[in-house]
């Protein structure tokens, strides 16, 4: 074993003994699935109130109010304190750089085990911006669980906007409210797709990915409705979640013409491309029809497949695939980076790509670790 790997264990040995309270704390104060101390009681009976049931964030009326969203870093602890952590570090500073966002929201799959947990939560608080995110698949999936994951963030952070939200719904179910002189003019639902589901069609039984649950569903029209109700109108919103719903599968199939490469006229402003498929829960749970029927939802967001990058306007509501941040996981070199979200005085938001040339920074990621190999 080289002096070098040696090094590297050494460090990250004490880097663990130095965040043994933290991770203790985490083990002791909030075992899994300890749903009474933590998480809200909710029923569709409960009035709802902007300013009591959503975080708000006011914008500066003099500029657009910018939203920076990352997605599926999934670094694991070794990784995150080696090459790979190097990289997505400079990666990330080089986004928050260039875009100067207002709001960081990270859309699932956020990072494995307990020191990849402490080192992102750190990272994002040392840029001292709101930073809201939601739970993907893997996150709390290895060394940790999802409850101890949610602690570190409420307990540790000073800059999160975090909320474990209404038991029984998974982790993470909340509300960002975003105003201009002290007016509503966008909301963010952020909400938990949790991991994998059995499923049972036609007879027979199916192992797949996890979507929202019909009680979230419940809670979504429940604050759609609160808010139209308590304004006299319908506010525009955008929900951030991690697995794609189904439609996601039928807006690429039916906008882009694979022939000519190009999307097709009647899906105007659609960008972006999907170089693998959608991985969706295999049955529709229904949610897109209550977006539209409620009419407030005019974006959601998803992470999930490392590989698409897609924006398409289908049935009314823009479906987007956020850009993969970082080397974590499979990835492809040429579409690392961040999708940027502007809002408008007028509530309305608009979406761009944002890529960053990994080989700028001089770090060899083409390993993730010291030893990784041996």
């Amino acid at each position: 074993m080289s002096l070098t790997v040696i090094l590297f264990y050494i460090k990250l040995g004490l880097i663990y003994a130095l965040s043994g309270l933290q991770i203790l704390s985490g083990v002791i104060f909030c075992p899994q699935n300890n749903d009474s101390k933590y998480f809200d009681d909710w029923s569709a009976d409960d009035t709802f109130s902007i300013a009591d049931n959503t975080f708000i964030i006011e914008k500066d009326p003099n500029k657009d109010f910018v939203i920076l969203n990352l997605s599926d870093i999934q670094l694991s602890d070794e990784d995150a304190h080696g090459f790979f952590g190097e990289l997505d570090e400079a990666l990330i500073d080089k986004l928050i750089t260039d875009t100067q966002p207002d709001l960081i929201t990270l859309s699932g799959d956020n990072v494995y085990g307990w020191l990849g947990w402490i080192w992102l939560i750190d990272l994002l608080d040392s840029y001292e911006i709101p930073w809201a995110p939601v739970f993907g698949n893997h996150d709390g999936a290895t060394a940790t669980y999802a409850s101890w994951c949610a602690f570190q963030i409420e307990k540790y952070s000073e800059y999160a906007i975090w909320d474990f939200g209404p038991k029984d719904m998974g982790h993470g179910n909340y509300i960002i409210t975003i105003t201009e002189n002290g007016k509503p003019i966008h909301q963010l639902y952020m909400m938990d797709t949790h991991k994998d589901a059995t499923y049972e069609i036609d007879g027979y039984t199916y192992n797949g990915y996890d979507h929202l649950w019909d009680n979230q569903i419940e809670w979504y029209k429940w604050a759609v409705n609160g808010t139209t109700a308590e304004l006299g109108s319908v506010l525009d919103s955008t929900v951030i979640y991690h697995i794609p719903n189904v439609e996601y599968y039928n807006a690429w199939r039916e906008s882009y013409n694979h022939w000519e490469q190009v999307f097709w006229p009647e899906y105007e402003g659609a960008f972006g491309y999907n170089m693998e498929g959608v991985s969706s829960a295999p049955v529709n749970n229904g949610f897109f029809d209550v977006v539209k029927e409620l009419g407030s939802t005019k974006h959601i967001i998803c992470g999930h497949n490392h590989r698409n990058y897609s924006s398409i306007p289908y049935e009314g509501v823009w479906l987007h695939y956020a850009v993969k941040t970082g080397v974590g996981s499979y990835y492809e070199k040429d579409i690392q980076g961040g999708k940027v979200f502007t809002l408008a005085s007028d509530g309305s938001l608009t979406a761009e790509n944002v890529f960053v040339d990994i080989d700028q920074f001089g770090i060899d990621y083409t390993i993730p670790y010291p030893g990784y190999s041996e």
